[in-house]
């Protein structure tokens, strides 16, 4: 059968009645996680409610005043998927979310303006398509596109818009000669009743189950945002239509007007400026490594050249990168530096050397998340490596005197100091 939604697909509210209502699960995505929700598989006389399908996802909305979370399609009939349990037999009121509906409309029957034309104005088929939530895409069976064609055929489409070509649907039997006339990639499996042709006077005619706008001016404007590599020698032509055009332009207004301000330049010369501030950044960073770099020779320097400096290394640097210079004989204090990376801490490591010393090292902000290195004996190290990474939260592997990595928190990061310590007393004290 055909639903109320594909007769027709502007009506927003519909009062029909409860076929059955039965116990089941719905496996959703929550954040990257998949998670199965229990509820109701709610079965109507008839609905306005779209089953995905087609390319083209379900729609949202209530019955009852119960919030549906899912319309698929099983054989001839739409399955809601509801949290709540309604009646068998019970008369509920439906309402459709239009914002979400309209939007999928618009998509819908502008891929299949854009498919039409794409054919017969370059020979380009179309092998399939997805309505995504911000873009769409068609899938062209092309490996390249020649210049200026997508210009064309932008061009082209929007010319039918504003020609106000009316849309109709029309239901055939599956042995009505007229079906082998239309553009089709098959039917479905499980498709069951008579099969619905949309068909664009003048220019096309294609076997379709989703909902679709009653004229071309519904659409408002197509906007082709250009072209990317696909699979196996195919093209992805990347669109927007209708409302979703007007979003993009605002959107697109609101950066422009933000980054004039940020870049105290014109919108012409924003990719010069971006440009040229990245290309100083990397000269800075740069710098900054080689300054790095030279600071950790002269901290490790700095430390050898004690003649009281014991056998545990552990210094301060605040964030102004000043070195506290006094290193009390088995005192310890904490080495840490707002900025750094594993090649700083290893060559501090490297230069004091850490068969007979303790050496741990830390960067990144204080209370948040950075990098450590614990270096010294291969006992201490493998025996107290562990511990370190735990009260940091890390992530770590050790070898050879070395244990060093990821740390997610550098709050306890004097608990660390004090557990250090504590072990640096088995080692001698270098004094005669």
């Amino acid at each position: 059968m055909a639903f109320q939604c594909q007769r027709d697909s502007y009506v927003q509210e519909l009062d029909t009645c409860v076929v059955s209502c039965v116990p089941a699960e719905l496996t959703v995505e929550n954040n990257g996680k998949k998670e199965k929700l229990k509820g109701f598989n709610l079965k109507l006389k008839d609905t306005i409610l779209f089953p995905e399908g087609g390319g083209q996802p379900d729609d949202h909305g209530t019955v009852g005043g119960v919030n549906v979370l899912r319309v698929l399609r099983q054989g001839p009939e739409a399955v809601h998927f509801i949290s709540s349990a309604l009646e068998e037999g019970q008369e509920v009121h439906i309402k459709l979310d239009w914002e979400r509906r309209f939007d999928h409309m618009q998509q819908h029957s502008s891929q299949h303006l854009i498919t039409a034309l794409a054919d017969t104005m370059f020979g380009y088929k179309t092998t399939s398509w997805d309505l995504g939530r911000q873009r769409s895409s068609i899938e062209l069976d092309t490996a390249t596109v020649k210049p200026g064609e997508m210009e064309a055929l932008e061009a082209a489409v929007n010319e039918k818009i504003r020609a106000h070509i009316p849309v109709a649907v029309n239901l055939l039997s599956v042995d009505d000669l007229a079906v082998e006339k239309v553009r089709s990639r098959g039917l479905p499996d499980d498709h069951a009743g008579p099969i619905r042709i949309v068909d664009i006077e003048g220019v096309d005619a294609n076997m379709c189950c989703g909902t679709h706008v009653s004229n071309l001016s519904h659409l408002q404007v197509i906007k082709i945002l250009g072209t990317e590599k696909g699979k196996k020698n195919k093209t992805n032509l990347i669109f927007l239509a209708g409302n979703r055009v007007l979003k993009y332009a605002e959107k697109s207004y609101n950066i422009e007007k933000s980054l004039t301000a940020l870049l105290k330049t014109g919108a012409d010369e924003h990719v010069d400026a971006v440009d040229k501030l990245q290309k100083t950044v990397k000269r800075l960073q740069k710098s900054n490594l080689i300054i790095l770099r030279e600071m950790a020779v002269l901290i490790a320097q700095n430390f050898k050249n004690k003649p009281d400096r014991g056998n545990f290394f552990m210094t301060q640097i605040d964030k102004n990168s000043k070195v506290q210079s006094k290193l009390p004989k088995n005192k310890p204090c904490c080495f840490h530096s707002k900025d750094g990376d594993n090649e700083f801490m290893n060559i501090i490591a490297n230069e004091i050397g850490f068969q007979d010393t303790v050496i741990f090292l830390t960067v990144g902000e204080e209370k948040g998340a950075g990098l450590f290195l614990l270096a010294g004996p291969e006992n201490i190290v493998t025996e107290v490596g562990p511990r370190v990474s735990e009260l940091l939260q890390g992530k770590a592997a050790g070898k050879a005197g070395r244990y060093q990595g990821k740390a997610n928190s550098l709050v306890k990061r004097a608990e660390a100091e004090a557990l250090l310590k504590e072990h640096s007393c088995k080692l001698p004290t270098g004094e005669e």
